[in-house]
């Protein structure tokens, strides 16, 4: 099993959407920018993980097969 992020889905969620917002007004240096961008890739990732990792739960407590397990055979 993946290991939990260090940071709940919520959290990690309103930090991305902070970032992108900052991204989108604009008005910071390149370095800032990278800066955020690189962070806002970090929070999806994370945020991801979680989605993930319901996912396999809601699969396993109605018993379905796992998606990537369907996906794989594809």
């Amino acid at each position: 099993m993946a290991e939990t992020p260090e940071i709940p889905y919520e959290q990690a969620r309103d930090e991305l959407i902070s970032v992108v917002q900052r991204l989108e007004v604009g008005g910071t240096s390149l370095d800032e920018s990278l800066a955020l961008w690189e962070r806002g890739e970090e929070l999806a990732a994370i945020c991801q993980q979680w989605l993930d990792g319901a996912r396999s739960r809601l699969a396993a407590a109605a018993g379905a097969p796992d998606q990537d397990a369907e996906s794989d055979e594809t």
